[in-house]
C-alpha cells in the first residue's frame, strides 16, 4: 500500500502551542516539530514585499488593453533560512491570503509560523481574487457566500449538526462561530467573492501559479480547500519544482459533490454529472495510459465505507490510470475531527493510492487533536497544528541549510 495513516502515536505536549510528537511516512521513529510558540516573539526578517506574475493583456470591446490572469503574492524571507525550499500557501473559496496571515482572535498566522522556523514563506491572492483583480467584465459572474453557509459548515457545524462528525467542534476562538462573535464577524469581513467559473478558476490559478513556480524555483504546496484541486493540477504540470504537496482538506471527494443533510441519510450527492470529471479536478491531469477525455476514467462506488461516519468512494473502475507526474512528490493530506471533510478525505488519499501515488493522510485527531472544523488555520490551536505540518515535512522533504 503506498498510503500511510498516521494513527498510532502518543502526542505529546512540549510548549504552549504544543506540538505533537508525531511518527510520519519515512521516519523509523518518533521526533519532535520544532517549538511552536510565535506568538509573541519578534521575526528576525531578511526581506518581504509583494510581487505579481501571470498576467496578460486582453483586449476588450472598447480596444483597450486590460491586465487579466495577474496573481498577487506576498513573500517573507527570515533572517535565517533553514530550509532549501520555499512554502508557498494557497487558500481556498472566498478566501485569500488573510487566512495565513492572522487569526480571527489576533493571534499569528501559519506563514508567521513557518517564517519563524526557517521557511521563505510566499502568500497568494487567488487570480481573478482581492487583491489580484475582480474583475467580472474579463472573468465573468462572481458569487459569495453567506453568514449562515459559513456557520454551518466552517465555523459552527456543531450547532447544525450536518454530519456525524460536526457536533465535534470546539476550537472555533471566543466560543461558538456565529453573527455576534467578534471572531465570527473578523471572519465574516475577511470574505470575498470568487468567479463563479470553477473550471476557470483552477486554470486560471493553476497557470499563474506554474508561473510562480518558474519565477522562485522548487517550492512546496500548501493548499486548503478549493485550492487543493489547483494544487494537483500545479503538481501536474510542474513535477520537478514541486517539492511536496501538504493539501489541508483538499476540495473534494472524488468525481462528486456531496450535499450534507443531517439526519440518517446524511448526505447524498448533488448531482448525477461528475464535477471533477478528472478524478482530483476539473481541469485536464497526465494519466498514464492517457486520458484524452475523463469519460475514458470508469467509476466504481465503494460497496461498503472504510469505517463509521465516512462516505463510500468513488474510485477508478478497471482499467485504472495512474497519475505519473505525481508519483514521486511527497504528499500529505491533513484532516480535522470535527469537519464535513472528516466524512471523505479518506477517497482523496485512496484515490492517489489507486493511481500509484504515495501519499500520508494525517487524520488530526489520530494524534489526540481535538475539535477543529475546516478552517484549522484560523481556530484556537492553529499553532499546534503547523507543528503537525512542520514535523511532516521534516521528514519527508529532503535538504536542509542548519
Amino acid at each position: 500500500m503506498f498510503r500511510v495513516h498516521v494513527s498510532s502515536y502518543a502526542v505529546m505536549l512540549g510548549c504552549l502551542f504544543a506540538a505533537p510528537f508525531a511518527g510520519m511516512a519515512g521516519a523509523a521513529e518518533a521526533e519532535a516539530a520544532p517549538a511552536a510558540d510565535v506568538a509573541r516573539a519578534p521575526l528576525a526578517l531578511a526581506d518581504h514585499g509583494y510581487f505579481y506574475v501571470g498576467g496578460h493583456y486582453r483586449q476588450d470591446a472598447n480596444g483597450q488593453q486590460r491586465m487579466v490572469g495577474q496573481m498577487f503574492v506576498q513573500y517573507e524571507v527570515p533572517l535565517t533560512v533553514r530550509h532549501p525550499y520555499p512554502i508557498v500557501m494557497i487558500h481556498g473559496t472566498d478566501q485569500t491570503g488573510t487566512n495565513y496571515l492572522g487569526t480571527p482572535d489576533g493571534r499569528r498566522g501559519w506563514a508567521d509560523f513557518f517564517v519563524a522556523h526557517g521557511y521563505k514563506v510566499y502568500v497568494v491572492d487567488q487570480a481573478g481574487r482581492a487583491r489580484s483583480g475582480q474583475f467580472p467584465s474579463a472573468y465573468g459572474a462572481y458569487a459569495r457566500g453567506s453568514a449562515l453557509v459559513d456557520e454551518q459548515y466552517f465555523t459552527a457545524p456543531e450547532r447544525y449538526n450536518l454530519w456525524p462528525q460536526a457536533h465535534l467542534h470546539t476550537q472555533w476562538p471566543g466560543g461558538p462561530g456565529i453573527v455576534g462573535n467578534p471572531g465570527f464577524d473578523q471572519f465574516m469581513s475577511s470574505q470575498v467573492e470568487s468567479i463563479a467559473d470553477v473550471p476557470e478558476t483552477e486554470a486560471l490559478n493553476a497557470a499563474a501559479s506554474a508561473e510562480l513556480l518558474d519565477r522562485i524555483g522548487p517550492a512546496i504546496l500548501l493548499t486548503h480547500s478549493q485550492s487543493g484541486t489547483i494544487g494537483w493540477k500545479i503538481a501536474d504540470e510542474r513535477p520537478t519544482l514541486v517539492k511536496a504537496v501538504v493539501a489541508v482538506e483538499p476540495n473534494g471527494p472524488t468525481f462528486y459533490d456531496p450535499v450534507f443533510t443531517g439526519g440518517k441519510n446524511w448526505y447524498h450527492y448533488r448531482t448525477a454529472k461528475p464535477e471533477r470529471p478528472w478524478g482530483l479536478t476539473r481541469v485536464p491531469l497526465t494519466y498514464d495510459p492517457p486520458v484524452t477525455d475523463p469519460s475514458q476514467l470508469s467509476r466504481v462506488e465503494q460497496n461498503k465505507a472504510e469505517g463509521p461516519d465516512l462516505m463510500r468512494c468513488w474510485l477508478q473502475g478497471k482499467p485504472v490510470h495512474t497519475l505519473p507526474n505525481l508519483r514521486n512528490i511527497p504528499i500529505a493530506i491533513v484532516t480535522s475531527e470535527a469537519s464535513f471533510r472528516a466524512t471523505y478525505d479518506q477517497c482523496t488519499s485512496d484515490y492517489l493510492t489507486q493511481a500509484g501515488v504515495p501519499n500520508t493522510h494525517i487524520r488530526l485527531a489520530d494524534l489526540g487533536i481535538h475539535g477543529n472544523g475546516h478552517m484549522m488555520m484560523l481556530e484556537r490551536n492553529s499553532d499546534q497544528i503547523a507543528g503537525v505540518i512542520a514535523n511532516w515535512l521534516g521528514h519527508n522533504v529532503g535538504g536542509s541549510n542548519r
